[in-house]
């Protein structure tokens, strides 16, 4: 006769036993690197399948060249990026951001942009003297950046100002002006044509990638209104150069220093 209980020890410490197994089994399994091998693949001289591919895609860059290297304007003079608190090439790019940005932002919100703020890191070259193209606009601005068009308060805008002065760089500016003071502190900070108001909102036109706090422009992040315009800033540059014959920037100084 089977003893009951001992057949019921017996299953409790079978069921321990499977339970115990599984767990382990579930358990998170560590792998550590032992060897690793690697052998030299030599770069040969093209094959027929390379050449199969290069056939196939000569088509595509002939017409894109084609397309990048037609002339769009020219420019009389070049157009540098050199410069204490502002740049020819800065004031250049913030004026027609500025310029384009307010024409879609009152196309869709019936808003006004109040002022431009770019990087000047983001500039990639200057625009030389002579005949402009596509790919001249693809050479300044390689980026796939968009314009935005953040709502900040007063108060933000005043940090935006001493950000500015903080940093000492000719980031591109449009549509604000001021003096930075003997102390290194602002004054006259005018926006358009009126002076800067602190119970005010301000809406202020720049990247995407600047809008995020990025280049800690933090006070972008502060912002109680986005509007993504989908515009990219090099085919603002590419449409601009398409409108106009001659391209020129305006060498007025919009920050200054006592």
């Amino acid at each position: 006769m089977v003893k009951l209980k001992n057949y019921n020890v017996v299953l409790k410490h079978f069921v321990l036993l499977l339970t115990f197994t599984f767990l382990i089994s579930c358990a998170e399994k560590k792998y550590a690197v032992t060897k690793i091998e690697g052998k030299e693949i030599g770069l040969t001289p093209a094959t027929t399948e390379v050449a199969e591919i290069e056939n196939f895609i000569k088509p595509y860059r002939e017409k894109i060249d084609k397309e990048l290297n037609i002339v769009l304007c020219s420019a009389p003079e070049t157009i540098d990026k050199t410069g204490e608190w502002q740049t020819a090439m800065g004031n250049f790019l913030a004026d027609i951001t500025f310029e384009k940005a307010t024409q879609v932002f009152q196309l869709r919100e019936h808003k006004s942009v109040d002022l431009c703020l770019l990087n000047h890191g983001g500039i990639r070259t200057i625009i030389a003297k002579g005949d402009l193209t596509a790919r001249n606009a693809y050479e300044i601005m390689p980026f796939e950046n968009s314009v935005v068009v953040i709502a900040l308060k007063g108060p933000e805008v005043l940090e935006l100002v001493k950000y500015l002065i903080a940093e000492k760089k000719p980031h591109p500016l449009k549509g604000m002006t001021f003096t930075i003071d003997k102390e290194n502190q602002p004054k006259a900070i005018m926006i358009g044509n009126e002076p800067l108001d602190l119970e005010k909102t301000y809406h202020v036109a720049t990247s995407d990638y600047l809008s995020y706090g990025n280049d800690n422009m933090l006070f972008f992040k502060k912002g109680i209104a986005r509007y993504d315009l989908e515009y990219k800033l090099r085919t603002i540059i590419i449409d601009y150069f398409k409108e106009n014959k001659v391209i020129t920037a305006h060498k007025d100084l919009r920050i200054t220093k006592e």
